[in-house]
């Protein structure tokens, strides 16, 4: 734990270099102190078919991070600003204007959450 999933628009394909971008996202995790590298889950999902109010721009980045219950809300505040800082330095360096970028910290029950290393 934690899982990371960027969501982007396939518009942002040239611009966007996910695997780069999940590497500052995870580097981002780490730094928090609240996970270790090897329990962090990224992946970087594009998508085809958006839009964004009336269509104009469609172009966004939107990053979740699931974690297991039981951290405050000022710690999972704290983490999505951080993840947002990290991701707005990666897409200043490549992503054309506008661009909307979010990121959302959410709670996974962690009676209902199974996990085995095989």
């Amino acid at each position: 734990m934690p899982h990371l999933t960027v969501e982007y628009c396939t518009e942002l394909a040239d611009d966007l270099a996910p695997r780069e971008l999940l590497k500052a996202l995870n580097r981002t995790l780490i730094a928090s102190g609240l996970f270790s590298a090897t329990d962090i889950k990224s992946r970087a999902v594009a998508l085809d078919t958006v839009l964004v109010g009336d269509g104009a721009p469609d172009r966004f980045v939107h990053i979740e991070v699931a974690l297991l219950s039981g951290r405050s809300i000022e710690v999972r505040r704290k983490l999505a600003e951080a993840l947002l800082a990290s991701a707005e330095t990666v897409l200043d360096e490549t992503a054309q204007r506008p661009l909307q970028v979010s990121v959302e910290v959410r709670e996974l029950d962690k009676e209902c959450y199974a996990k085995r290393v095989l």
